[in-house]
């Protein structure tokens, strides 16, 4: 494309998106842009992928974004369209994920006179989002956006939100157009390498704790030789599994939510912190308790703003994951490590055995996942206590198998499954749901379903918010109010809307229903009928009620 020309606002604004290698772009349809829809509809190299709710796009968005390496791109319109997103620009800045939002918006004549669906858009995301802005002048189109684009890409990635009064998407301008964004590399300093090598020569018990950023700037293999070159066992940050293959005798587990016992020691008892590409969100350290100040910490992240945020570091770079880890590895230290590594995942392996010998049904169909899955089959999952099972025994051993929502948001898994199946449709892409969560976006099954996406989505079934049913057990045990839930027949519901519904009781009847998904052109909804009293992977709420006696 020539660098200037004569267009729209609307047909600049998709000659940007395809500058950035931006193949879909999630909506759903508003009057307020329709020039940019129909710009898309002369574009060859873009499809727009209409959704059911906009919370839906949005998820389907970022997903697309984290499976493909690319900025998500999703629209809607005014500020009844921009609410329902806003979701997924919240999930996308926690999630450190690239995203582009495109809102319609009201007359330019009509502004400040509370017109119809009028929201303020960039004082509404304004808190949620890197940067928002809104477009008054057409000239400024391919400079603003192209800007947004950067933002959302750059340093530590994240949503950015633009505004488009309506009036200004059809004006005509000579549009001029920069280069496609570069992500910036940033690498240590030597004397900053010197400063990490002089801490870890005194280190006794090392550990890294690996976060998004290392999976952001496909720093997997550099950590993997950093972590073996010297001997330091590795944890995965909150749902970040696959940064590190899990089966390798180097790692020591995940730092999620109900973590056990023996995964949390790892870092009680390391002297040393090495935290790469995660910003230790309170979930990752549990409740900010975890790490103390008898530890060393070493923080390299991309962002400036990330370091000592919370945690003051003994040595802070401002540093891409894969740059900072491959300048470490020119350090000479001391191979005395391994014991400890060893003595770690020993008991990282321990916490990987329930206690009685036997496994719950939720365990087995894990298991059943890890046979029977492909070992680079893509996995999603919603918020709630059945992913505890998945956090605790599924062994992640490629990297970018895993997608999921360090906000915690319900409605995630299924949307965001579709995303990455669009991003990698020769991948399997199976979601797991609880019945909470899967409803809330299930009518994006009629998407998938005209869209042709095959994927398989898993919903335990106990008929109740579990998670806070939990809670309440914990907090205010046999005084249960608002979580529980009624039937719902998903599996029938699937078939109706021209999927393939399953409805499963026993681990038995779990994986056939999974050997006949994985042969399946369509989308796939297996419905597992879930054990209410079985509260969590640790629990039962009678055994939670018996603790609190």
């Amino acid at each position: 494309m020539k660098n200037h020309a004569w267009l729209t606002s609307a047909a600049a604004i998709v000659a940007c998106i395809k500058l950035e290698k931006v193949t879909k772009v999630f909506c759903v349809p508003g009057e307020s842009y329709l020039p940019v829809m129909d710009a898309i509809r002369d574009e060859p190299a873009i499809e727009l992928i209409s959704n059911r709710h906009e919370g839906g796009a949005s998820f389907m968005a970022e997903g697309y974004a984290k499976a493909s390496g690319r900025t998500g791109v999703v629209m809607a319109t005014r500020g009844v369209g921009g609410s329902n997103l806003a979701i997924g620009v919240h999930t996308a800045y926690q999630d450190s994920t690239p995203m582009v939002v495109f809102l319609g918006q009201v007359h330019s004549q009509f502004r400040d006179r509370e017109g119809f669906q009028e929201v303020d858009v960039p004082r509404f995301f304004d808190p949620i989002a890197k940067w928002t802005v809104e477009i008054h002048e057409p000239s400024r189109v391919p400079e603003l956006v192209q800007r947004a684009f950067r933002i959302a890409q750059t340093g530590r990635p994240g949503p950015v939100v633009v505004s488009l009064p309506e009036d200004v998407l059809k004006k005509q301008a000579d549009m001029t157009f920069g280069k496609p964004v570069v992500r910036p590399s940033p690498r240590p300093s030597q004397s900053e390498v010197a400063a990490i090598e002089k801490v870890l020569h005194t280190a006794k018990r090392p550990l890294i704790i690996a976060g998004g950023g290392v999976k952001s700037s496909g720093a997997e293999e550099a950590l993997l030789q950093f972590a073996e070159k010297y001997t330091i066992p590795v944890m995965a940050a909150f749902r970040r599994h696959d940064v590190f293959p899990n089966h390798h005798p180097l790692y020591l587990g995940h730092l999620g939510l109900g973590t056990h016992a023996n995964v949390l020691g790892s870092v009680q008892e390391s002297d040393t912190v090495i935290a790469i590409g995660t910003r230790l969100s309170e979930v990752t350290t549990q409740d900010y308790s975890i790490l103390s100040k008898d530890q060393a910490l070493i923080h390299i992240d991309i962002d400036d703003q990330t370091l000592g945020t919370v945690f003051s570091p003994d040595v802070g770079v401002v540093a891409d994951a894969a740059e900072g880890l491959t300048s470490l590895l020119s350090m000479t230290l001391p191979s005395t490590w391994a014991d400890w590594a060893g003595e770690r995942r020993r008991e990282y392996e321990a916490s990987l055995r329930e206690k009685d010998g036997s496994l719950t049904a939720m365990h087995q169909m894990v298991t059943i996942l890890q046979k029977r899955l492909p070992a680079d089959a893509i996995l999603t999952n919603d918020a709630g206590n059945f992913a505890g099972w998945l956090h605790t025994y599924y062994q992640f051993k490629q990297k970018h198998t895993y997608i999921g929502p360090t906000s915690g948001a319900m409605g995630y898994g299924m949307p965001a499954a579709l995303g990455a199946k669009l991003a990698l449709p020769s991948r399997t892409v199976v979601s797991l749901s609880g019945d909470g969560g899967f409803m809330m976006t299930m009518q994006e099954l009629e998407t998938a379903v005209r869209c042709n996406i095959p994927i398989i989505s898993i919903v335990f079934n106990n008929r109740m918010y579990g998670t806070i049913r939990m809670h309440q057990e914990i907090h205010y045990p046999f005084k249960p109010i608002g979580t529980s839930l009624g039937k719902v027949p998903f599996s029938e519901m699937a078939d109706q809307l021209g999927a393939a519904g399953y409805y499963v009781r026993s681990p038995d009847e779990f994986e056939r229903a999974i050997l006949e998904a994985l042969n399946c052109t369509k989308p796939v909804v297996i419905e597992v009928e879930s054990d209410p009293e079985q509260i969590s992977p640790s629990s039962t709420i009678e055994q939670i009620r018996a603790r609190q006696k």
